[in-house]
C-alpha cells in the first residue's frame, strides 16, 4: 500500500494530492497548444481546438483551422465535405479546380466552414470572422464568438445550427475579450468591448442583452475580470491595477477584499469556483487571497514568491469539503496553493512531454453545484462553470470537483485531491499503517488468497470492534473514487468477502457500486473519451450521460448501458437535437437500400420507444407498402394507411385499411374519409353491393345520389319474395329517378310495376306461372297459350312497336303450330315486317309447305331469297331474270344440281349471257 501512495503529496495535515495519467492523446497535433485557441466541454465534453487563430491572412492555407476531438485526443467532427491529401496520411493532392469546386460547395453546406477530411484528422477551414473565443454550452454545442460580436452556434459535429449577435455596441467597438459562463438560467456569454464596457446576456436560448454600467476613468482594458452569480443575479468582477471594481445592473462600486495586504499590489489574476462561492485573487506580488465571492469573508492567504503572471488560476476544490485550493499554472510549473503555509509544486517542461513546451492544461468542468437547470437536450446539468482559457499562453488550468484535467501535447493526465470528504474512505484505506476497518478487510481478502492464517486474523479484529459492516461500505464507496480498474476490482473483491461474515448485509449499495463502475470505465475507454468521476457521474444522472452518449451518436453503447442497467431503451436511442425528418434522412443515408433491411422493422422499434413521427418519417423509404400499412394502423394513422394502400394498387390492401377505419371511426366521419378518397370510397362500394346492400344506400344517401338509390330499390325489389314488396320497391325506385331527373328509368319502372301487376292477374286467372316474366316473353307465352286477347292487350297498353309484336306473334304461333292462325295473322292487315319473316319463320319449324304460301307475297327484292328458302329454283330463277340481276343468278346457280335441274341452269345461263352482251 505504501507503493499505492507515492504519488500523494499533502497539503496541510488533512489533504492529500495525486496526479495520473489518463489518456495518451491520439491527436497528434505538430503545432504547442500555445498557438491554438482551445474550448472544453463541461463534464470530459469535446475539446475544439482553433489553429493559426491570431493569423490575420487571408491566403486559404494560413486560415485558422477548427478541430474537435474527444477528451481522449479522438476526432470527433468529420464532414465529408472536400477531400486534401496529406492532412495526416498519405495520397495525391487533388488538382486546384477540384478543390475550388469542394470548397464551394462546402461553403453552400456549412456558410462559414470549409471542411478538408483526411486519413485521420478533420480541419473544419474558418471562412468568417476573426475568432475571439469558443466555449461550450451545457448541451456541448460549441459557441465560436466573432471580433464583430456575431456568435455562432455549432453541434460538436460541426454542424451549423443558428447564430445570434451580442448587439449594435459590440458590433461597433468590436470584442476585446469573451468570457462563456453557465447559471442556474442556462448558458450566458459576457463581452468586453473596444470602448471597455462589458456586455453579457445570461441565457443564449431566451437572449436578452444587458450592457453593464461603465466604469469610471477606465482608460484601458482591465488586468482580469470574471463572471460571478450572486442571489441570482449576473456581476462582473474586473480589476485596475490595485482597484477591484464590482458591476451590477445598476451601478459600478469600488470593493475591497477582506484581509487582503495592503502591500499585496496590483491584481493579475482571478477565479471564481464552480458554483460561484468561491474567489481566489493572484497579485504581481506573488499573493493569492482566497474567500467568499461575496467579498465578506476570507478564507486564507498564500505567498507564492513567484512575481511573472500565471497562464491560469482555477479552484480544486471537492464539495462540502474544508480544504479550499487553487491550481496556479505558468510555463515550467504547476503550483496547488491552499489553506497552509505549504505548496506542492509540479515541474512542467520538455522532460514531461517532449513534443509540447510550455505545459498545457486542460480545464474541465466541475460537479459541485447545488443547484441545476433544465437544458434542451439535456435531462439535468450542473450549472458549475468551466475554467476561461487564456488564448496567448501555452495551455489552460482548469479542474472539476477536486481534480484537474491537465493536457501535455500527448499525454492526458488527472490530477486529483483526497480530503476528508467524500473520499474520506480511500484515504482511510491506503494512507500508510492504517488500521481503519476498511485497511484490515482489504489486508484480510489478500491474505484469504493467499491461503494464510492471517485473513482470519485480521477479520477477528474487525469483527471484535464490531466495525465489518463499516469495512465493506468503505471498500464499495473507495472503489467509486479510484481510477484504475484493477484497484477497483480489489477493493470490491474485499467488499464482496467482507459481506459473507455479515448478517443480512443490505446487497443493494454492493449491486449500484459495480454497475456505476462498469458504466464509468466504459465511458472513460480512450474511444468513448469521457473521462468523469464517481461524482461527477451521480450528479450528471445516467439520463443526462445517455444523452450524451446519443448526440455523439454512440447509440450501440448507449442500448448496451440501458440493457445493462435495465432501464427502457427509450433513454438510451432518442435524438433530442434533430428534426424527426433529419433523424429518418440519417438512418436511410447510412442504409441505404441494403439487402435485409427493413426500414418498417426500424420504424416499429422507433413506434415503441414513443418516436411516433419518426417512425412514420421512416416508412416513407420503406419499399413495400405491405410492410408500411400494418404499422400505420397499428399506429392510429389510418388515414396515411389508406393513402399508402391506394398508391400501392392493392385492392386487398385498401380492403383491409377500409374495414379498419370502418371499426375505428363512427359511421359519419368513416363516409366523410371515404369521399376524400374515390378509389377507396368505389371499393368499397363495391364490396357493400356484395356484403352490406344497407350500408350502400347510406352511402348513396349522405351523397344524395338519386340515380344510384333508384337501382338500389330496383335490386333490392327483386330480392324481396312478395310481389307487395316488390311493386314497393320499385314504387321507390321512381320516386329517386324522378329526383335525378332521369325519366327514361322512371318510365321504364312504371311500365314494370305494371307489368308485375298484370303478370299477377294473369297468374290468378290461367294458374299458370307469369311472375318475373319480360314483356316479350309474358306476350309470347299468351299467344303459344292461345291467349290472343290478352296478348292484344298487352300489345296496346305498352305499346309495344308494331314490328316487335309482328315477330313475337309469328314466332310464338309456328312454335305452337298454329299455321291456321298465322295466316290469318297475315291477312289481317300489311305485314309491317314484311312476308319474308314468315316463311324463315316456317322455314325454320320445317314445314314448306307453309312457306311457300307466303313467298309469292314476297316483295320483288326478296322473292328470290324466299324462293330458294323454299326449294322453289325454278321459280327463284324465273324472279332473278325477271330483275335481270346477275348477282341473283349466280347465286339460284349455286344451288343447282346438274343432275336435277339442268333445265333451270341452262335457262339461267342463256340470261346471263344475253345480259352480259348488252
Amino acid at each position: 500500500m505504501d507503493c499505492y501512495t507515492a504519488n500523494w503529496n499533502p497539503l496541510g495535515e488533512d489533504a492529500f494530492y495525486r496526479k495520473f495519467e489518463l489518456y495518451t492523446m491520439e491527436w497528434g497535433l505538430k503545432e504547442d497548444l500555445r498557438d491554438c485557441l482551445v474550448a472544453a466541454a463541461p463534464y470530459g465534453g469535446p475539446i475544439a481546438l482553433l489553429k493559426n487563430g491570431a493569423r490575420k491572412e487571408k491566403s486559404p492555407s494560413s486560415r485558422p483551422l477548427l478541430e474537435i476531438y474527444s477528451a481522449s485526443g479522438l476526432l470527433l467532427a468529420s464532414i465529408p465535405v472536400s477531400v486534401q491529401a496529406g492532412l495526416g496520411g498519405s495520397g495525391c493532392a487533388l488538382d486546384e479546380m477540384e478543390r475550388c469546386e469542394m470548397a464551394e460547395t462546402t461553403s453552400q453546406l456549412l456558410g462559414h466552414w470549409e471542411v478538408f477530411v483526411g486519413p485521420r484528422i478533420a480541419l473544419v477551414m474558418w471562412k468568417s470572422g476573426q475568432l475571439v473565443q469558443l466555449g461550450w454550452t451545457a448541451s456541448e454545442d460549441l459557441l465560436c464568438i466573432q471580433e464583430d460580436g456575431t456568435v455562432l452556434i455549432y453541434n460538436l459535429f460541426c454542424e451549423f445550427k443558428r447564430h445570434f449577435s451580442m448587439g449594435n455596441e459590440v458590433l461597433q467597438n468590436h470584442v476585446l475579450e469573451a468570457k462563456v459562463f453557465h447559471t442556474e438560467y442556462g448558458t450566458g456569454v459576457a463581452i468586453l468591448t473596444g470602448a471597455y464596457r462589458f456586455s453579457l446576456t445570461t441565457n443564449i436560448d431566451d437572449l436578452k442583452l444587458r450592457r453593464m454600467p461603465e466604469v469610471p476613468g477606465l482608460q484601458k482594458p482591465p488586468s482580469c475580470w470574471a463572471v460571478l452569480t450572486q442571489d441570482r443575479v449576473t456581476i462582473v468582477l474586473l480589476a485596475v491595477g490595485q482597484d477591484l471594481y464590482l458591476l451590477d445592473s445598476t451601478s459600478c462600486s469600488v470593493v475591497t477584499p477582506p484581509g487582503m495586504s495592503p502591500c499585496a499590489g496590483a491584481y493579475l489574476q482571478m477565479a471564481v469556483s464552480f458554483n460561484y462561492r468561491c474567489l481566489a485573487l493572484f497579485t504581481d506580488t506573488g499573493y493569492i487571497w482566497m474567500g467568499l465571492a461575496t467579498l465578506k469573508d476570507k478564507f486564507c492567504e498564500f505567498n507564492s514568491s513567484i512575481r511573472s503572471p500565471p497562464k491560469q488560476m482555477v479552484w480544486c476544490t471537492r464539495p462540502r469539503s474544508r480544504q479550499r485550493a487553487v491550481v496556479v499554472a505558468w510555463d515550467r510549473q504547476l503550483m496547488v496553493a491552499g489553506d497552509s503555509t505549504e505548496c506542492i509544486r509540479y515541474p512542467l517542461g520538455r522532460r514531461d512531454c517532449p513534443q509540447a513546451c510550455p505545459s498545457c492544461v486542460l480545464p474541465q468542468a466541475a460537479a459541485a453545484s447545488a443547484t441545476s437547470t433544465a437544458v434542451p437536450g439535456v435531462a439535468r446539468e450542473s450549472t458549475d462553470r468551466p475554467s476561461d482559457p487564456v488564448a496567448d499562453t501555452g495551455g489552460w488550468v482548469g479542474a472539476a470537483a477536486g481534480w484537474v484535467h491537465l493536457d501535455w501535447g500527448s499525454l492526458s493526465l488527472w490530477f486529483s485531491s483526497l480530503p476528508p470528504f467524500p473520499a474520506e474512505a480511500s484515504q482511510e484505506i491506503f494512507k500508510i499503517a492504517s488500521m481503519a476497518p476498511g485497511a484490515l478487510l482489504l489486508e484480510a481478502q489478500k491474505e484469504y488468497e493467499k491461503e494464510s492464517q492471517k485473513a482470519d486474523e485480521y477479520l477477528r479484529e474487525i469483527k471484535d470492534q464490531k466495525l465489518l459492516p463499516e469495512a465493506v461500505s468503505q471498500c464499495i464507496e473507495a472503489a467509486g473514487y479510484e481510477h484504475e480498474p484493477e484497484t477497483q476490482k480489489s477493493l470490491l473483491r474485499a467488499a464482496s468477502f467482507g459481506k459473507c461474515f455479515v448478517d443480512k448485509f443490505p446487497p443493494e449499495s454492493f449491486v449500484r457500486m459495480c454497475q456505476d463502475l462498469r458504466v464509468l470505465n466504459s465511458i472513460r475507454d480512450y474511444q468513448i473519451g469521457i473521462p468523469l468521476t464517481f461524482t461527477q457521474y451521480k450528479r450528471l444522472t445516467i439520463e443526462v450521460l445517455l444523452d450524451r452518449l446519443v448526440l455523439r451518436r454512440l447509440y450501440p453503447l448507449a442500448i448496451r448501458i440501458c440493457e445493462y442497467l435495465r432501464l427502457p431503451e427509450i433513454q438510451g436511442v432518442q435524438q433530442k437535437d434533430k428534426s424527426d425528418e433529419e433523424v429518418a434522412y440519417a438512418i436511410n443515408q447510412k442504409l441505404g437500400d441494403t439487402p435485409g433491411i427493413s426500414y418498417s422493422e426500424i420504424a416499429a422499434r422507433a413506434y415503441d420507444c414513443g418516436r411516433t413521427e419518426l417512425a412514420i418519417k421512416l416508412l416513407e423509404y420503406e419499399p413495400r407498402s405491405g410492410e408500411q400499412v400494418p404499422l400505420l394502423l397499428k399506429m392510429k394513422r389510418s388515414k396515411l394507411a389508406l393513402s399508402k394502400a391506394i398508391e400501392s394498387g392493392d385492392t386487398d390492401l385498401v380492403y383491409t385499411v377500409v374495414l379498419h377505419l370502418k371499426n375505428e371511426l363512427n359511421r359519419g366521419t368513416f363516409f366523410m374519409t371515404l369521399q376524400n378518397q374515390p378509389v377507396a370510397l368505389s371499393l368499397y362500394r363495391q364490396f357493400c353491393k356484395h356484403q352490406e346492400r344497407e350500408t350502400l344506400k347510406d352511402l348513396y344517401n349522405q351523397d344524395d345520389n338519386h340515380q344510384e338509390l333508384g337501382n338500389f330499390h330496383v335490386h333490392f325489389g327483386y330480392s324481396e319474395k312478395r310481389i307487395e314488396g316488390r311493386v314497393g320497391a320499385l314504387q321507390n325506385a321512381v320516386d329517386e329517378y324522378y329526383k335525378a331527373k332521369n325519366e327514361f328509368a322512371a318510365k321504364a319502372t312504371e311500365d314494370q310495376i305494371k307489368l308485375l301487376r298484370l303478370q299477377r292477374h294473369l297468374q290468378e286467372d290461367f294458374d299458370k306461372p307469369y311472375l318475373d316474366l319480360s314483356l316479350h316473353n309474358t306476350v309470347s307465352t299468351l299467344i303459344q297459350d292461345g291467349h290472343h286477347k290478352k296478348a292484344e292487350q298487352l300489345y296496346r297498353e305498352f305499346k309495344i312497336p308494331d314490328k316487335r309484336y309482328w315477330w313475337l306473334k309469328i314466332s310464338a304461333l309456328a312454335m305452337r303450330g298454329d299455321w291456321e292462325e298465322m295466316e290469318k295473322f297475315s291477312k289481317s292487315k300489311k305485314s309491317p315486317i314484311g312476308y319474308l319473316p314468315f316463311v324463315e319463320i316456317a322455314v325454320k319449324h320445317h314445314n314448306r309447305y307453309e312457306a311457300k304460301k307466303y313467298a309469292p307475297r314476297v316483295t320483288p327484292e326478296q322473292r328470290v331469297k324466299a324462293f330458294i328458302l323454299v326449294g322453289d329454283l325454278e321459280q327463284a330463277a324465273d324472279a332473278a331474270i325477271e330483275h335481270k340481276n346477275e348477282a341473283e343468278m349466280n347465286l339460284v346457280l349455286s344451288k343447282c344440281s346438274a343432275a336435277t335441274d339442268s333445265a333451270v341452269m341452262e335457262k339461267l345461263n342463256r340470261a346471263r349471257a344475253q345480259l352480259l352482251k348488252k
